[in-house]
């Protein structure tokens, strides 16, 4: 007989210990998006909810804010950087492959040499994220994993385009997972349709640009019409299946928090699914815009930090977007980093 190989048998619970945000400084109105757009402040607001979004500066950068955020995150958490055994990132806007952005912000937070990941799922992957995290520490594989939504979608846009440029903004959100009393993270409801995935796309990709320059750089591309009908219509089956899962009711809700996409894709889904009037409903897209992977962990601190949800209140997180990815799940709202 082979070497019996040790294992934990015991599950654990999981939990949100803390969450952490970081705002670009610049704010950019509708009306200076318009001034490359053919478009008004009336026509964004009334399509989309957006009244401004963050730009960053040139040294906010997608490992800056990474960075900054999970510093706020192990604050409002009680957790030292050496404590942390995973960083998580997830994003689609990191501007190189190698080495991953997760390693460096690892090093540069002190870690220690945490192990270290980058997950690419589009607007999904803060909730992928964590979904991976939680599991991590449900089965004892770490005690405590940092987990880091961010974005520089200023980058990814090209700024005539009409169809795009008002919808994105950039930004980070980070929370550290550990083990939680009781369950704060419920399991995650996760799929993806690759059918419809041209209907968010980079294009040209960048070999093809490599080998022909004089072409128009790599921009996102969306087909916005279909876009808003998957998520509007498919996405309240998943939030369905969420707390069904985690075996929670609609009126266990405290807070509905989206995927900041589209402020009238909100509204459907919330519709759809008979979402109680007595639950908070986060409308962080207003002045933020669409942020990807930022959005989940930027709404929920937008939340706190109003006033409109509290520290364990039980949220229904779900986030959808290229791919067409979607992932939701049931949680514990977090302690959140003092300004």
């Amino acid at each position: 007989m082979g070497a019996v190989i040790a294992n934990s048998t015991e599950l654990r619970h999981s939990a949100m210990l803390g969450l952490g945000a970081y705002r670009p400084r610049r704010v950019v109105t509708n009306e200076e998006i318009c001034e490359q757009i053919d478009s008004t402040d009336e026509w964004i607001q009334s399509r989309s909810g957006i009244k401004s979004r963050r730009f960053a500066g040139e040294d906010e950068s997608v490992l800056a804010m990474s960075i900054e955020s999970g510093r706020r995150a192990l604050e409002a958490a009680g957790v030292s950087s050496q404590q942390i055994g995973t960083v998580i990132v997830a994003t689609s806007t990191y501007p190189v492959q190698t080495p991953a952005c997760s390693a460096l912000v690892a090093d540069a937070l002190g870690t220690g040499g945490a192990g270290a990941i980058d997950v690419a799922a589009g607007c999904a992957g803060f909730c992928y994220a964590l979904g991976l995290a939680s599991d991590l520490v449900r089965a004892g594989s770490q005690d405590y994993v940092l987990v880091i939504g961010v974005e520089r979608m200023s980058d990814s846009t090209e700024p005539t385009d009409r169809s795009v440029r008002f919808i994105f903004g950039d930004g980070a959100g980070a929370v550290v997972v550990g083990r939680g009393e009781e369950t704060g993270i419920g399991p995650v409801v996760w799929g993806s349709d690759g059918a419809q995935g041209t209907a968010i796309r980079q294009e040209p990709n960048w070999v093809d640009f490599a080998e022909n320059p004089a072409q128009q750089r790599p921009w996102i591309k969306m087909e916005g019409t279909s876009v808003f009908r998957w998520a509007a219509f498919e996405m309240g089956k998943i939030a369905l299946q969420t707390l069904d899962r985690s075996g929670v009711t609609m009126e266990d809700l405290d807070a509905f928090i989206p995927h900041q996409a589209n402020a009238r894709i909100t509204d459907v889904i919330a519709r759809s699914i008979h979402l109680p009037e007595t639950v908070a409903v986060s409308n962080d897209i207003a002045e933020t815009g669409n942020t990807s992977a930022a959005s989940i962990p930027l709404a929920m601190e937008e939340m706190l930090r109003t006033g409109k949800s509290k520290a364990g209140d039980t949220a229904l997180l779900l986030a959808f977007g290229a791919g067409l990815a979607y992932a939701g799940q049931v949680v514990k709202m977090p302690p959140l980093a003092q300004a």
